[in-house]
């Protein structure tokens, strides 16, 4: 049988940074609140969460890049935004580049970025995937750092 190296959802002793787009907020605020709970259920001490807030979507890479700069001080750092398609290709733009630079960041530092930009065409897509229907994708973001940092850590 081969080796397999896996990552484990278990954030006892480490830390993260969630960054968070105000932009959308009433929908936003919903996706911190899940990956705040995901990180604390699963060993993440209250004062090893820091939040850092900015305008919207596209300014996430810029705080991304920042908080990565503290290589040893984060584990894993979670993008949180939401981009709602509208009658102008600023949704194209904004969603494209947001995506690219947090991408970009997670190769150049080595620290796991996760992308919890949601990207919907409606605020009814938004809000089913901030908690209602379709899960929470702010939960999902954080379940998926734990696992990075674990994984990162073993390799």
């Amino acid at each position: 049988m081969s080796n397999q190296i896996a990552g484990q959802l278990d954030g006892t002793g480490r830390r993260f940074a969630i960054a968070v787009a105000r932009f959308n907020g009433h929908i936003v605020e919903s996706l911190l609140a899940g990956a705040i709970d995901v990180l604390t259920r699963h060993g993440v001490k209250d004062a090893d969460i820091t939040v850092a807030r900015c305008p919207g979507a596209w300014e996430l890479p810029l705080v991304v890049k920042k908080l990565s700069a503290a290589t040893t001080k984060y584990h894993g750092i979670i993008a949180l935004g939401c981009v709602i398609r509208g009658e102008t290709p600023h949704f194209d733009y904004v969603a494209g580049e947001c995506a690219k630079g947090l991408a970009a960041t997670a190769l150049q530092s080595g620290i796991p970025v996760l992308l919890g930009v949601l990207t919907t065409d409606t605020t009814d897509q938004a809000l089913a995937r901030a908690g209602l229907k379709a899960g929470n994708k702010g939960a999902d973001a954080a379940a998926a750092a734990l696992e990075m940092a674990s994984l990162l850590e073993r390799l």
